[in-house]
């Protein structure tokens, strides 16, 4: 691998990088941006996504000798000074470490199931729309041992540059999928063995009285509204109990707290 010294911010060769809020807005047409030292060793070291390019501030290139020894030997890594680097992305970028990852093959979540072992945990968000919680989810479905996280139609993309941040790397290491119709999916999962729980401030359950399964999918809903009322009404609920007068925790929290206690770690 031979860096790519680039000086001008135009330079056709790092146009996919320009502008970075504004394409996150737009899209990036079948790529994701990964951004910060973790994030870029979880692209280069996983399977499932493919890096197109890097680009590297030049004070930082010495320190990512074993991230990037990693790297296809054709991957470009383009490598520029710092006023550069915030031409190029319209902002300050103080961590200076930015990769162009590819999506590839979308996975149904059906398919998905069919890959796990006998013994799983799976995460079900249900409308979750802020890249933060998403990103947050996944941080926990990592450190937790998750084996995939199933999000319906209605949920954000994991893949935004956001949620990949906040998520340290971990959308792009814990196995996820997408599915369109909630009720088909919960018939998928029993099919398959899954008992399913649904947290919820109301729920039926303390959590410290639910006892995890071989087989279990943990559902998540948005902060306010929760999981719909349909769903809630066919599945198991468990609560996290509260101090009196306090009901609701962010769902990042509480997905934490969830997952801690359902963890095969």
């Amino acid at each position: 691998m031979v860096p790519i010294r680039i000086d001008d911010p135009h330079d056709p060769r790092v146009a996919a990088y320009l502008d970075i809020r504004e394409r996150d807005l737009v899209g990036r047409q079948g790529c994701f941006m990964a951004e910060g030292k973790v994030v870029l060793h979880m692209l280069l070291s996983g399977k499932r996504f493919a890096a197109e390019s890097v680009l590297i501030l030049e004070n930082r290139l010495a320190g990512l000798a074993d991230t990037l020894c990693k790297a296809p030997s054709d991957l470009p890594v383009y490598v520029v000074a710092g006023d550069v680097m915030d031409r190029i992305a319209g902002f300050h970028m103080h961590r200076g470490i930015l990769a162009m990852g590819r999506k590839g093959v979308d996975l149904s979540a059906e398919a998905l199931l069919g890959t796990l072992p006998a013994r799983a945990l799976v995460v079900v968000p249900v409308g979750i729309a802020n890249h933060d919680n998403i990103g947050s989810i996944f941080r926990n479905a990592a450190a937790f041992g998750a084996n995939a996280v199933l999000m319906d139609e209605t949920c954000c993309d994991p893949l935004y540059r956001k949620a990949i941040r906040v998520s340290v790397g971990a959308v792009l290491k814990v196995p996820f999928a997408t599915f369109t119709d909630t009720a088909s999916f919960m018939a998928t999962l029993a099919a398959q063995g899954f008992e399913q729980f649904a947290l919820s401030p109301s729920g039926q359950t303390d959590i410290r009285q639910a006892k995890a399964a071989q087989r279990l999918a943990l559902y998540l809903g948005t902060e306010g509204e929760g999981l719909p009322k349909n769903l809630l009404e066919r599945l198991h609920t468990v609560r996290i109990d509260m101090a009196e007068g306090f009901d609701s925790l962010n769902v990042a929290a509480a997905s934490a707290i969830a997952l801690h206690h359902f963890s095969h770690v």
